[in-house]
């Protein structure tokens, strides 16, 4: 989506394409998320975005996420049963301007607010020796940009949660806010009456601890080096026919996190690989799978769609991390081109 921004989505990967959208739109996602990890676990994300000019567009947005019940035991195995009263939020206010025809900017301004523990560990386990704490508010902003040389290819860039980190207890330990970069394009080499394919390359990088060499002993050449190969990678796909189905197939590699990717397994261990290391090393093993994602949605052409999607495949247990999304765009426009009768392909 860094590279494509063409719908409401963009909020969340590339305010800048924003400015690129006409009229009113609006978006809304749930994801039933890696119950296969941990049972209870959902997130939803809605926002609308408005045109307040030719060239200024402005969104709200909101982001919700529930960790699921929690389950607490003290240095006695004595378990305490916590209902699922843990939440996680956030609220972001959207502005994109459009510099010329082909770029623009644009920017997010967030409030979070994220409850790690219930208050009331504190009251029944006295020998964590914290008195209060266990949530935490913050702000963070992001940054992007959007240039289109041509109706075929676009190229994004965003920075995401440039904040002051959070806090959650008194004793004022720190989090860094999850900084992270996103370099994104889209070609589009066919786009006819009946066929119309996006190929998506994106590159996201998290910046929270970069270069952390307390040694001063590596070299930076190497430390980049390292940081390039931790990025994540993908690949994507996207076909629509008749603007009225669309159909997606994607590539995922994250090798730090161990999510996608080749997997290959050696002595019974499993191990994920990038397409890098398929072409600089030998002998990796036994292939067992690859860091696929799918998705398909039905609307009618890119006023309105539904989708379904799951990227359960990158992980290495089995989970199912569906995602269902409702997105429209250009709200009044849609309405208007479905009163005068014209079928999707038509021109």
């Amino acid at each position: 989506m860094t590279g494509l921004a063409d719908d409401p989505d963009a909020m969340f990967f590339n305010p800048a394409g924003l400015a690129l959208q006409p009229g009113i739109g609006a978006t809304a996602s749930y994801a039933d998320w890696l119950p296969g990890y941990y049972e209870g676990m959902d997130y939803a994300y809605v926002g609308a975005v408005t045109q307040l000019s030719d060239r200024v567009c402005s969104g709200l947005s909101a982001t919700w996420f529930n960790p699921g019940q929690i389950d607490i035991w003290n240095d006695d195995s004595l378990y305490y049963h916590s209902p699922p009263e843990v939440w996680r939020g956030a609220l972001a206010c959207n502005a994109a301007v459009k510099l010329s025809d082909r770029v623009a900017l644009g920017v997010t301004a967030r409030f979070t607010h994220s409850e790690l523990v219930p208050s009331w560990v504190w009251k029944v386990m006295p020998e964590i020796g914290i008195d209060e704490g266990g949530t935490g508010s913050t702000w963070a902003c992001d940054a992007g940009v959007l240039w289109k040389p041509s109706t075929r290819f676009s190229l994004g860039g965003s920075v995401a949660n440039l904040g002051p980190g959070i806090s959650y207890t008194s004793s004022g330990a720190h989090d860094p806010s999850p900084t992270i970069l996103r370099i994104g394009a889209c070609w589009t080499p066919v786009n006819d009456r009946y066929v119309r394919l996006n190929v998506l390359p994106e590159f996201d990088k998290v910046l929270v601890g970069m270069f952390w060499d307390t040694t001063g002993r590596v070299p930076f050449s190497r430390e980049l080096q390292t940081e390039l190969h931790d990025a994540w990678k993908a690949l994507g796909i996207e076909v629509t026919g008749f603007g009225l189905f669309t159909v997606r197939l994607g590539y995922f590699e994250d090798r730090t996190w161990q999510r996608g990717g080749l997997v290959y397994e050696t002595d019974d261990m499993t191990y994920h690989y990038t397409l890098y290391d398929l072409l600089t090393r030998e002998n990796l093993g036994k292939f067992k799978s690859i860091g696929l994602c799918w998705g398909f949605g039905i609307g009618y052409k890119d006023y309105f769609r539904f989708d379904v999607s799951s990227d359960a495949a990158i992980y290495d247990f089995p989970t199912t991390n569906w995602k269902l999304s409702l997105v429209a765009n250009d709200i009044a426009g849609g309405i208007r081109e479905l009163k005068q009768g014209h079928e999707p392909w038509e021109e």
